[in-house]
């Protein structure tokens, strides 16, 4: 009998990897013709579905399970939702679990057919090195918040996803002006063999975009968790403030990265 330890390290067989990339491609194709020939006419429900509907398929060819807690503490009505930053899949659970609009560094626009789809899905791309476009891109984002959610990822770059770093506080100054709660959400990836965290999915350092695809498909044991926690509630005669709402998003991600993943 094989012990977990020997089951973490099983890895994808050399046909059925190749295999799975050929549908990665195909999926990805799939995606670009509904983004060219379908969502010119729909309705922002039935984007949505597609865009659900996509992700849960691309997290089946990854290898990838989604296990999402406490769903019910998210409004009802439009949110900005804080989040600690792993990978590049990240975006992908979450709109796995229901579609949301994300900002996103600008470097991301740049990258092949991925870049082209974030565009089409409406992503808000900063240039984190300019002052003067953050602005720009609060402003933005206060306007979309009362009608839309927003997805952040304070942290401005993406960690193992054992800790979480500092909360940037400039972004969160979108739901102070547009009045909407932030709500924190905890991102954590597992190996389904073991139970342990895994770094398979980590999107750090030198690595690109296909040696990432690569590493998660070859390891195709993976469970990411969602798990959202309660906005912060002020007192009616305190004003909302952007690094208290940062700090609070941050510190509860923190203190459930710590239990959960350590």
């Amino acid at each position: 009998m094989k012990t977990k330890k020997q089951a973490s390290l099983r890895n994808t067989p050399f046909f059925i990897y190749i295999a799975l990339w050929l549908l990665v491609w195909l999926h990805v194709c799939r995606g670009v013709i509904t983004l060219l020939l379908l969502f010119p006419f729909l309705s922002t429900n039935s984007k949505n579905n597609h865009i659900q509907r996509w992700s849960k398929r691309l997290l089946k060819i990854f290898g990838v399970e989604l296990l999402v807690n406490h769903a019910n503490l998210l409004p009802q009505s439009s949110y900005l939702l804080a989040a600690n930053h792993v990978s590049w899949m990240d975006i992908h659970a979450i709109n796995a679990f229901k579609p949301i609009r994300f900002v996103a560094k600008s470097e991301v626009a740049s990258w092949p057919i991925f870049g082209w789809m974030a565009k089409q899905l409406g992503t808000v791309f900063i240039k984190r090195d300019s002052t003067r476009h953050a602005r720009q891109v609060v402003d933005d984002m206060a306007s979309i918040l009362k009608t839309q959610s927003i997805c952040i990822f304070p942290e401005g770059t993406s960690t193992i996803g054992k800790s979480v770093q500092f909360f940037k506080p400039n972004l969160f100054e979108a739901a102070a002006i547009s009045e909407v709660p932030a709500c924190a959400l905890a991102l954590a990836y597992f190996d389904r063999y073991t139970g342990e965290h895994s770094e398979v999915p980590a999107f750090i350092g030198d690595m690109g975009l296909i040696g990432s695809m690569a590493s998660i498909l070859k390891n195709r044991r993976l469970r990411v968790e969602l798990t959202f926690f309660a906005p912060a509630k002020n007192p009616p005669s305190i004003p909302i403030d952007r690094k208290a709402l940062a700090s609070h998003t941050q510190e509860q991600i923190a203190l459930h990265l710590e239990k959960r993943c350590n």
